[in-house]
């Protein structure tokens, strides 16, 4: 599908207001008295404003519901959150796990990965080296993200998260109001890696890789603010698949994106995770950037990603994103 498709418009809910979502799962996650929030699961916290480590939850599709439901609230409370010792996990156990938390997308809009919904994320094709959303060119952004480490690099190799949520809630007021007036156009075919100088040139199987990446053209146009649909938290909607704001040049653009982006991806407001065999990582797309760190030389390093249906992001103003080139339906539903 090509041309200029708008999608429905719909009020955003006000945020953090006595008794939604943000503020239960803001009290469920702070305070002396947090442990006796969950009673199915352990939560400790990794970073002041951003991850967690879930213990007591056994991942796969037996899990107990109980848990699941704990582990939600976590997630929404703490952006991402990380299993340790899910060594038992097939590809299978991992999808049917992730269906726990919601439909499941395709492994890609382009990329065919295993045909279901599990994605290989492997070294030796990309390396995912640069701040970002998932998928955020399509108008239905995957909600949550689940990736399993499969093989490792005897060192380095970590990934570094980032609240959005909170990158924008420290905003100055008049970056906040300039911001929630932007929208911008993301597209697969501004992939980061497109771009960067390699030494020694690209491989066969990188320029395979990328040739699959960009063989369908995606652009979407969002709102820069977007509504959390579960915590009515406002945040940015950012990353390296932005190509522009919409009725700024390229310059400006360019300088624009490099300011906001530096509050997103102050070290303060970040997680960074040092993998471990059977590590598992779930995070909330809607309010994450994502970072992962190519410090490793040339060794192996392979993760599996399966990601969660999710809905078409609201502005702060009600303003929903605009399809302008590509279908997506075959990639993901919209979330209900």
């Amino acid at each position: 599908m090509t041309g200029r498709v708008s999608l429905s418009r719909r009020e955003p809910k006000a945020s953090g207001v006595e008794g939604d979502p943000v503020t239960q799962a803001h009290d469920r996650a702070s305070g002396p008295q947090a442990g006796n929030a969950y009673r199915h699961i352990g939560v400790t916290r990794v970073g002041g404003v951003i991850g967690a480590v879930v213990e007591g939850i056994r991942a796969g599709a037996g899990a107990d519901p109980d848990a699941v439901a704990e582990l939600r609230a976590a997630l929404l409370a703490h952006k991402v959150v990380f299993l340790r010792g899910q060594r038992q996990l097939t590809d299978a156990d991992q999808r049917a796990f992730a269906a726990l938390l919601g439909p499941l997308t395709r492994p890609h809009p382009t990329v065919a990965g295993d045909g279901e919904a599990v994605l290989p994320i492997d070294s030796e094709q990309s390396k995912a080296n640069s701040w970002h959303t998932d998928v955020t060119f399509v108008d239905r952004v995957p909600a949550i993200s689940v990736l399993r480490a499969i093989r490792l690099p005897p060192y380095g190799g970590t990934t570094v998260w980032a609240n959005t949520a909170e990158a924008y809630r420290l905003l100055h007021p008049a970056l906040q109001a300039l911001a929630g007036r932007l929208r911008a156009v993301h597209s697969n075919r501004y992939d980061y890696a497109a771009d960067r100088p390699e030494a020694g040139g690209t491989d066969v199987a990188q320029q395979a890789y990328r040739a699959e990446f960009g063989r369908l053209e995606f652009e979407t146009e969002h709102p820069v603010v977007r509504v959390h649909p579960e915590t009515s938290e406002p945040a940015l909607l950012l990353g390296h698949f932005v190509r522009s704001f919409t009725g700024l040049s390229t310059t400006d653009s360019a300088a624009l994106l490099a300011l906001l982006q530096r509050h997103v991806t102050r070290l303060e407001n970040t997680v960074r995770w040092t993998w471990r065999d059977g590590d598992i990582a779930i995070w909330d797309n809607r309010a994450t950037q994502h970072y992962a760190v190519a410090d490793y030389d040339d060794q192996p390093r392979l993760m599996h990603r399966v990601t969660v249906a999710g809905d078409v992001p609201v502005g702060i103003n009600g303003d929903t994103s605009v399809v302008r080139k590509g279908d997506a339906s075959r990639y993901s539903r919209l979330a209900a």
